[in-house]
């Protein structure tokens, strides 16, 4: 969690996909193969790092209080107001709203002076998964939205998911694929689409039902073989599913009016890597008196801890459908009657994976590669160093990875393509 604040470090590596690297990669992994070994062997590791973080950052905590024990009292209050002490998220970059469901907003962060320049315009797909979506605009100097417009993608929009409420608790799959549709419509007809994390499948998903309107798929950190790599999303899902089908899951929803609450997914978050957030309250404690490290503490725990509640009709469908029964992946996805087929995306496909991403493994991205009609020349796969999160808030990601991606869809985007309005 801290690299997403103070910039993942290491090299990052761009290379093309041939076919040969991709010929026969099998649909699923060891997590989802053996959930219960899997849970196991992880829990075991996880208490081990836990008990480790928690050792170094409380040493380092208490020699910054022996250092000076008189001030002991008012820094550890100090801490503790810091730590309860949350505001909004908020967005930072100028923009306007142009179009406004229950669910979802479109904002456009096109500058005055950009509207009529020739180039595709871009829409952006935050992570649905119980965060604001401002985390494609984290904080000055911080902001994907920024990188993806400073690399010539002037033309840009971002949906934001708006919390779910008891009205919207109902909105469905093809709620969200018509939300998506729509607003491309709205930016000209044809758009590079983003997709983050849970956005990525989103944009997927809708790329496979309206090849016609995406002109370039990027994809970051973006499950598309759920079952893939070393995931403990997966083995806890297969593991759950797999013995009381979706009963516990239609239990959360009903015991939150027919939500999933965005409580409930913060604290599955916190459980699969509890040493960092150990780590980041006993580092607070050490360094309260530090004002640059107090600051990146409130802007990523602003974020982290503000939760909003999910659709409940929207999130047992995806439990269901991707997470539990890897549909999409498999082939065997329909939305309202019609195939979701990986196939029917024939765009240039742009990849960016977390080397140490413990959300959604590299090789739950890479999937995509082995079953889309893209040809191998036209897909661009990506490793950049860090974890999940440092994908859209980390430093070293924001000034490396994206700029090199986003310029390569620019120099496809410029005047003279279809779809260009």
């Amino acid at each position: 969690m801290t690299s997403a604040l103070s910039g993942d470090t290491g090299e990052s590596t761009l290379e093309r996909i041939g076919t040969e690297e991709l010929a026969g990669t099998p649909v699923g992994g060891p997590a989802a193969e053996h959930p219960y070994r899997f849970l196991l062997r992880y829990g075991t590791e996880t208490a081990a790092r836990s008990l480790a973080e928690a050792g170094k950052a409380a040493g380092a905590a208490w020699w910054s209080l022996a250092r000076r024990p008189w001030s002991a009292p008012a820094r550890t209050g100090l801490w503790w107001t810091t730590v309860l002490d949350r505001a909004e998220p908020r967005w930072h970059l100028p923009h306007r709203i142009t179009l406004e469901t229950d669910f979802a907003l479109l904002r456009d962060f096109t500058a005055d002076e950009d509207r009529a320049d020739p180039v595709v315009p871009t829409l952006v797909l935050p992570p649905q998964a119980g965060h604001s979506s401002t985390v494609v605009d984290f904080a000055p100097g911080q902001s994907q939205l920024t990188a993806l417009r400073e690399s010539g993608l002037t033309r840009l929009h971002s949906l934001d998911w708006r919390p779910a409420t008891p009205a919207t608790k109902r909105v469905t799959i093809t709620d969200y694929i018509e939300v998506v549709d729509r607003s491309i419509r709205r930016m000209g007809g044809r758009a590079n689409l983003v997709g983050d994390c849970q956005g990525g499948w989103l944009a997927t998903i809708y790329a496979t039902l309206h090849p016609e309107r995406v002109h370039t798929l990027t994809l970051a950190g973006a499950p598309i073989d759920f079952h893939a790599g070393d995931s403990v999303i997966a083995a806890s899902t297969q593991a759950l599913a797999g013995k009381f089908g979706l009963a516990p899951y239609r239990a959360l929803v009903a015991a939150n009016g027919g939500t999933m609450a965005g409580a409930a997914v913060l604290a599955n978050f916190v459980m699969i890597q509890p040493q960092a957030e150990i780590g980041r309250q006993l580092r607070l404690l050490a360094d309260v008196d530090n004002p640059a490290h107090v600051q990146r503490y409130r802007v990523f725990e602003d974020w982290f801890k503000h939760t909003q509640d999910i659709p409940g009709a929207f999130y047992l469908w995806l439990v269901e459908n991707l997470f539990w029964r890897n549909r999409l992946v498999r082939g065997e996805l329909e939305v309202d009657g019609r195939p979701a087929r990986l196939d029917a995306i024939s765009c240039p496909l742009f990849l960016l994976a977390g080397a140490t991403d413990h959300i959604t493994p590299p090789p739950q991205l890479f999937a995509i590669a082995d079953h889309v009609s893209t040809p191998a020349e036209s897909i661009t796969k990506r490793v950049a160093a860090g974890g999940h999160l440092g994908l859209f808030t980390g430093r070293n990601a924001l000034h490396r990875d994206w700029p090199a991606l986003m310029a390569e869809v620019r120099a496809l985007s410029t005047s003279g393509i279809s779809g260009v309005a």
